[in-house]
């Protein structure tokens, strides 16, 4: 991503990113901070709790024993549970369909080394306004995301009713709007061009 900026001589932007898009946005935050404007978190992954590292450890264990689809299926009912989700999660299941299990290996061990770099992100937050968008039934990630706002300055929180972990797929004319919403204030901030 950084690439394309530099290579298209864009020097600040605002980012939009869903689920493990939030970590992409953190990581570039981190490398060039100056080059966010500001962000918009859907369902932001900021920590794994207990059940979400113990999940992460049996796919892990067991990825080159089970078919890959099942952990990919196992992986989006625990996340996306509810019967308003279902929606997301024959998305999500539809996208891995789509994947080698090359790619799935890839994916999970990216999901699997995520831990570490999220506990350092906790401590520190992003210099650019930041917008988390998050579902109330969200229960893996809504919890440390409330947290962690209540601790930063320049973070928000809006969370949309009868959601879960993919607002933007549950109800995404709420989250269109809120997230629009966020882009205007922050633009209209920017001083005029010279």
């Amino acid at each position: 991503m950084l690439e394309v900026l530099h290579e298209n001589d864009i020097r600040e932007a605002h980012f939009v990113g869903v689920s493990l898009g939030t970590i992409i946005i953190r990581t570039i935050a981190e490398v060039e901070p100056e080059i966010v404007k500001s962000a918009v978190m859907c369902g932001a992954i900021t920590r794994l709790d207990v059940r979400s590292r113990i999940l992460v450890w049996l796919g892990h264990t067991f990825k080159k024993l089970v078919p890959f689809i099942w952990l990919y299926k196992l992986f989006a009912w625990v996340i996306m549970p509810k019967k308003n989700h279902e929606e997301s999660r024959l998305m999500f299941v539809q996208d891995a369909k789509n994947l080698a299990r090359k790619e799935f290996l890839k994916w999970f061990r990216l999901t699997y080394d995520v831990n570490p770099l999220l506990r350092y992100f906790k401590e520190k937050e992003m210099d650019a306004p930041t917008l988390y968008v998050m579902g109330e039934e969200d229960h893996m990630f809504l919890p440390p995301v409330k947290k962690m706002v209540k601790e930063f300055e320049r973070s928000t929180l809006e969370i949309v009713e009868g959601s879960g972990h993919v607002v933007n797929v549950d109800k995404p004319e709420e989250f269109n709007r809120i997230s629009i919403e966020f882009l205007r204030k922050q633009s209209s901030k920017m001083p005029e061009a010279v």
